[in-house]
């Protein structure tokens, strides 16, 4: 999470335009204004910067700039989660990450996902870096620990730990039985 307005900077940098570029604010804009993942991207920052300063006015602007994000995009980030730089939203619809979570660098995010708890007093989700979660994914509990270089498929529940440097896969099954006819 931003707390400085160098940090800001980078984050964006790093997540919006191509880091081996140099950092351009016209560029900045022009890409925040064309993709809905880098405009989900740029203002989620900006939010997180804001409330990170020590200011009730910054705070004040940062809580309702999130609150804009869920009613545009069904993104709720809730401000206390601590998400590392690298953050890469596929489809910023329907991201729910409450704030007791820990993301590592490099995350993707996928729509329709859902991380954390909402019991008080569990321990904190950690995800690691370069953590990958597929589509419709669920991970609660009481903090499990996600290892680095992980990717979790797509319609997975996750509520356990998972060790470095695996693919979780959450096995689904189906079959087909005949009907019951009236009668026989």
């Amino acid at each position: 999470m931003p707390s400085t307005f160098a940090q800001l900077k980078q984050f964006w940098h790093v997540e919006i335009l191509d880091s081996k570029k140099r950092f351009s604010w016209w560029r900045l804009i022009r890409r925040a204004r064309r993709s809905n993942s880098s405009k989900c991207l740029f203002w989620l920052r900006l939010s997180q910067y804001l409330y990170s300063l020590p200011y009730r006015s910054t705070r004040s602007v940062g809580k309702q700039i999130n609150k804009s994000l869920t009613r545009t995009f069904g993104v709720e980030i809730m401000l206390g989660a601590c998400i590392d730089e690298g953050l890469s939203l596929g489809h910023p619809t329907t991201i729910i990450i409450y704030s007791g979570v820990r993301i590592g660098k490099n995350c993707c995010i996928r729509q329709c996902t859902t991380i954390g708890s909402i019991e008080v007093g569990n321990k904190a989700i950690t995800l690691g870096d370069n953590v990958d979660i597929g589509a419709h994914t669920c991970i609660i509990g009481s903090g499990p620990t996600i290892g680095s270089n992980v990717r979790i498929g797509a319609m997975s529940f996750v509520n356990k730990d998972i060790p470095d440097d695996v693919t979780y896969i959450t096995r689904k099954e189906s079959f087909t039985r005949p009907n019951k006819t009236s009668g026989t």
